[in-house]
């Protein structure tokens, strides 16, 4: 099947959400992912989709912008594929394209919780044997980290936390020192 993966603008967020539930559930707000991102809004320019030539969503993907401890990072999730076309790439292309581009853009840590097997290709590991905590419960198999810059997880750890919904820098690319 024939697409391309777009920008996401204000104007596909109802079918994000709406693709959203149909693949995660109604019930999904209360994982503990969600309180990191509840009112903040996703990083625009790390939020992509994936569209049929004809228009039609196939599948979504953003970021958020978080902190480990004071150090900034970021958020994958969700990664959502329009439930009868898992399995077909479409998620994987996503996940390729958005590091891609936030490595680009100078991010230099990104955690997601997600299965191991889909995301360690990706270079992801285990974000507790790195030292990091997530507030809140998860399967610590699933809780993972990819540092975006080589050594970028060296010395780091800490619980991960929210960014300020007020923060200027929350969609910029992180100061380099």
């Amino acid at each position: 099947m024939s697409y391309e993966i777009q920008q996401a603008t204000p104007a596909d967020d109802a079918q994000i959400e709406a693709l959203l539930d149909r693949t995660f559930g109604y019930d999904r707000k209360q994982r503990t992912s969600y309180r990191l991102r509840d009112g903040i809004a996703p990083l625009p320019r790390l939020s992509f989709v994936a569209r049929h030539a004809d228009g039609g969503l196939l599948a979504s993907i953003r970021y958020w912008p978080i902190r480990i401890a004071r150090t900034p990072a970021i958020l994958l999730g969700p990664l959502a594929v329009e439930p009868a076309l898992q399995g077909q790439g479409y998620g994987k292309a996503l996940v390729r394209h958005s590091l891609s581009e936030a490595k680009r853009q100078g991010h230099r840590l990104c955690v997601v919780i997600g299965a191991p097997g889909y995301y360690e290709p990706f270079g992801f590991v285990s974000a507790p044997a790195a030292g990091l905590v997530m507030p809140g419960p998860v399967a610590p198999e699933r809780f993972q980290v990819l540092a975006l810059r080589a050594g970028a997880l060296a010395g780091l750890h800490g619980v991960l936390g929210r960014t300020d919904a007020a923060d200027p820098e929350s969609d910029r690319a992180p100061r380099r020192a």
